[in-house]
């Protein structure tokens, strides 16, 4: 079979730099407002104060700034407190208000004042992570031109959209749903969806995204989802459910948490009672016992681990990786071994039907046991079955109605067509014998490495199909790239015959093959690894596949071809089904872990290091409040830094053959 490939002049449609983005302005957060109320007050009264005005000009101005910057933290505290939780934020306000007690005014007020900014920098740090995954909502264009059946257009929002609309996309417009090419050339900007550098070439039957960017061309398009269920919407969706679960060590600490303050509250009553029992002046004992509370804080370590975590769940989704949750992402970084399937994971999942053998004993045609065979596969979801069908359609066939409809994964389907039992699936599961004229045909097809599928009529053996799937172009860099990831070359998990499943192994430098398998197979083979102490990582896209993803320590679906019970039990999904992420956010959790660890270290080091210098020096308590609300910035600023595309870029370069 011959191919042209047809050159078509690259666009003139200048490429956008980058995608809109939103920004969420400082101002617009309640906790920036606040803290800047805080901060301008703490300004006007500081240089009354050191210019020797009377206290009444700078007293009540104090107070405004401890009211504005503390009254927030300080609400929040006395929630928690009655829900018998002791929170971090109260006892900051406690050590405030106690080194006003004492006469420290102007100290009280610059650690509500660092503490509210400390405060407004979270919010506006967790906000402008949501800003870059909620910004991809704007790459769609708000309206689109459908194409009434009249033949006229009408200019409607993107959101009233249906599934079978027509679209009508002129050159330089951005495309406005998920879609199919109807008609019509172009080049397309992906660069915002996908991260390919340069403009797709696109024509009938190709598949667009909502929210790239048209080139020269104009193209009809068919809308295939809704709005709410577009690449994008689903990437949106996803992250913003993924930030709202918590990570095991987060939650880990966050159980500490409350004993360490408990412990801390104890210890500071200890550094003030002591002293002052000793003889130790009243004002100096409280002092330090405020500034012991302050820097003893927890702060920096509560806020180490959520920030690279949600940042690196928010930078994958971009370049279409969807994990669903913080506990993933954390979980993605310990994998050190992967199982992977073969048909739609490391094969594009479209197979080509190669080869009609109807047996002589049959009398059927090539036609006839086509037809027959793709009725019954007609239901199915499989993509063996939709190559049958999609056989079947190109050579203008037609196909009876399947009724009685059973499919048993692993095994095949059953139907009734045309008032006959028709049975298709794997020779392995339906054939009895190997003398048969069947298992001749099914063991010369297999060696020739395409897949066999026997057809069974009214409980005899009618033929045998041959199909061949397409290897990923991807697949040998990316199983490359586990195996240097993980210190071990993956395995090959499939239902399909072992010869074919050898042949495509070869070919991507996998050793390990185990072929034929039931999905409670799949399920055995990854249990024998974590019982072996490995952590598996599963990816796959079928029915099939679903037990071996739940059974895994991690799964992975393919996002396109996958089946809805895959992608639901998957703990993580590939929209795109572009392999190479796989081992990119595998490296991006690495890293993701690698500045929890790093978080926790800084943390641990500021709050030690002031400690000690309060309990066997003088720490004085403005450098106390300057060393602990640094640290929690610092901590949080870190963790951000996997926000950037530069760390997608980062953890794709370092592995072997990028």
């Amino acid at each position: 079979m011959s191919s042209t490939v047809i050159e078509r002049p690259s666009p003139t449609v200048p490429r956008p730099d980058s995608a809109p983005r939103r920004r969420t302005r400082v101002l617009s957060l309640p906790e920036a407002r606040w803290a800047a109320a805080a901060t301008v007050l703490f300004l006007v009264a500081l240089p009354l104060q050191l210019t020797g005005a009377p206290a009444w000009a700078w007293g009540p101005l104090y107070a405004l700034a401890y009211a504005t910057g503390g009254w927030e933290p300080a609400w929040a505290g006395l929630q928690a407190l009655r829900e018998r939780t002791l929170d971090v934020d109260l006892l900051m306000i406690v050590a405030a208000l106690g080194a006003a007690a004492v006469g420290q005014v102007m100290d009280g007020a610059l650690l509500i004042v660092i503490f509210a900014t400390s405060g407004a920098l979270e919010a506006l740090a967790t906000a402008r992570t949501a800003d870059s995954v909620r910004g991809l909502l704007d790459l769609a264009p708000a309206t689109a031109t459908r194409l009434l059946p009249d033949g006229g257009e009408e200019t409607v929002p993107t959101e009233e959209l249906a599934v079978g609309d027509t679209v009508l996309v002129r050159p330089g417009e951005r495309i406005g749903a998920d879609g199919r090419v109807l008609d019509g050339a172009s080049e397309v900007d992906q660069a915002t969806i996908t991260g390919e550098p340069l403009p797709v070439a696109k024509q009938r039957g190709d598949e667009v995204f909502a929210g790239t960017l048209n080139g020269t061309g104009a193209l009809r398009i068919r809308v295939e989802r809704d709005a709410s269920d577009s690449v994008i919407a689903r990437i949106v969706q996803l992250v913003e459910e993924a930030a709202e679960t918590k990570a095991p060590t987060q939650l880990f600490i966050e159980k500490v948490e409350q004993r360490y303050s408990i412990g801390m509250v104890a210890a500071t009553l200890a550094v003030f009672a002591i002293p002052l029992a000793l003889g130790a002046a009243f004002t100096g004992s409280l002092l330090r016992a405020m500034t012991f509370m302050i820097v003893a804080s927890p702060c920096a370590v509560v806020l180490a681990t959520m920030p690279p975590l949600l940042s690196a769940i928010a930078n994958a989704g971009r370049h279409g990786v969807l994990v669903k949750s913080a506990v993933v992402m954390e979980r993605l970084g310990q994998v050190d071994a992967v199982a992977l399937d073969k048909t739609g994971t490391l094969t594009e999942g479209t197979p080509r039907l190669t080869d009609l053998r109807p047996l002589p004993a049959s009398g059927l045609t090539d036609a006839h046991l086509l037809a027959l065979a793709a009725a019954a596969e007609h239901p199915s979801e499989h993509p063996l079955a939709r190559a049958v069908v999609d056989a079947a359609r190109t050579r203008g066939l037609a196909l009876a109605t399947a009724e009685d409809f059973t499919s048993t994964p692993g095994t095949g389907v059953t139907a009734t067509v045309d008032g006959r039992a028709v049975a298709v699936g794997a020779p392995a599961r339906l054939l009895t014998g190997p003398g048969s004229p069947a298992a001749a045909i099914v063991a010369e097809l297999e060696q020739g490495g395409r897949t066999a599928v026997l057809v069974e009529v009214d409980g005899e053996p009618a033929g045998v199909l041959g199909l061949a799937d397409r290897l990923r172009p991807d697949a040998a860099a990316t199983v490359t790239a586990l195996t240097a990831l993980t210190g071990t070359a993956p395995m090959l998990l499939t239902g399909d015959n072992p010869r074919a499943a050898a042949h495509l192994a070869a070919e991507v430098g996998i050793t390990d093959v185990r072929a034929g398998l039931l999905p409670q197979d799949k399920v055995a083979a990854v249990r024998e690894q974590e019982a072996a102490g490995r952590k598996v990582l599963v990816i796959g896209d079928g029915v099939n596949d679903a037990p071996a993803l739940a059974a895994a320590h991690t799964g992975i679906a393919m996002g396109r071809a996958g089946s809805d019970l895959a992608l639901e039990t998957a703990d993580a999904v590939i929209v795109r089904d572009e392999l190479a992420t796989v081992p990119a956010v595998v490296a991006l959790s690495r890293r993701a872990r690698g500045l929890v660890v790093q978080n926790l270290v800084i943390a641990s080091v500021f709050i030690t290091v002031l400690v000690v210098w309060d309990l066997v020096a003088t720490l004085p308590l403005p450098l106390g409040v300057l060393g602990h609300e640094g640290s929690t910035v610092l901590v949080g600023l870190n963790g951000l830094r996997l926000l950037r595309d530069a760390a997608w870029k980062k953890a794709g370069s370092e592995l072997p053959g990028r």
